[in-house]
């Protein structure tokens, strides 16, 4: 697919007009929000997509990797990793089974739980992942269109949304 221009006007301030104008002007600032969030999320995804492609990866099993290579034994129960990426589990076993298939990961029974089974990252894995990392954080996550304050200001308001969602708890 060949890449689009960029429109000549921001959509998301011509949605936020249209939603004022149709009488609902109080929730216009919460559309382009949620609006702004999600398409922001299609660019970020589509900017890793290309460096990850080659690495025969998707950012979730990217992340697979990532947190089994930050693990003390490099491996995790499969539960336990659905936990922590907070998704479901039969996304974790989808991912599993495609890291598995690539050489990445192996499936290890739990050495005293036999109704666990453990993801294991191969050295394989390991380089692929830690080669991976690398390009994100030179072409994504060092590609910053936002300064240092506004970067930090935007995690701490979409970390509120977050806990406001339950999606974590806040310690005291």
């Amino acid at each position: 697919m060949p890449p689009r221009s960029p429109l000549p006007f921001d959509p998301i301030v011509e949605a936020t007009k249209n939603w004022t104008d149709v009488g609902w002007s109080e929730f216009s600032d919460g559309m382009a929000l949620v609006t702004s969030i999600m398409r922001a999320q299609q660019l970020l995804l589509a900017r890793i997509d290309v460096i990850l492609v080659p690495f025969e990866l998707t950012f979730a099993r990217f992340e697979v990797l990532m947190l089994l290579s930050f693990s003390r034994k490099g491996e995790l129960p499969l539960g336990k990793i659905g936990q922590r990426l907070q998704v479901h589990p039969a996304s974790v076993t989808n991912a599993i089974d495609r890291l598995e298939s690539g050489g990445f990961v192996t499936r290890v029974p739990h050495p005293f739980d036999g109704r666990t089974t453990l993801a294991s990252i191969t050295d394989h894995g390991r380089d692929v992942a830690s080669a991976a990392a690398e390009r994100l954080n030179t072409d994504v996550f060092g590609r910053n269109e936002l300064t240092t304050d506004e970067i930090r200001s935007v995690i701490d308001a979409i970390a509120k949304l977050r806990a406001a969602a339950g999606d974590f708890t806040v310690a005291d």
